[in-house]
């Protein structure tokens, strides 16, 4: 399974979970850190654990583990570390602070994703 098809399962697994708001974008020109990064918005913190939790899940299922997990006892701002692969999952207002995603889009990297394109037809 090559990044990309990660970064892809893991915005599933949040899509799944009623995440809010998914973004994935190809960082891998702006930065060494990672390849992807997949932003996502949960709307308390119970569900940003949940959301996180369902990721791990996912992609366990495919043999894909997490190297570091932190914020997941705050329940605030969830980041899983897989390496090519960053999940970022927030809290609503913790997302509109720290905008992340306008760090990091330049407005050519996001990936479509295919679900959301099923759940508009």
């Amino acid at each position: 399974m090559d990044q990309r098809e990660i970064a892809l399962l893991a915005a599933k697994a949040l899509d799944d979970k009623r995440a809010k708001d998914i973004v994935v974008l190809k960082v891998a020109e702006m930065t060494v850190i990672t390849d992807y990064m997949v932003i996502a918005t949960g709307r308390s913190v119970p569900q940003v654990k949940a959301l996180a939790e369902n990721v791990e899940e996912e992609l366990a299922k495919a043999d894909v583990f997490a190297k570091r997990r932190e914020g997941y006892t705050e329940g605030r701002w969830c980041v899983l570390d897989y390496g090519d692969v960053m999940v970022h999952v927030f809290h609503e207002q913790d997302r509109e602070y720290y905008q992340l995603e306008r760090l990091w889009a330049d407005g050519t990297n996001e990936i479509e994703l295919s679900f959301e394109k099923e759940a508009q037809a």
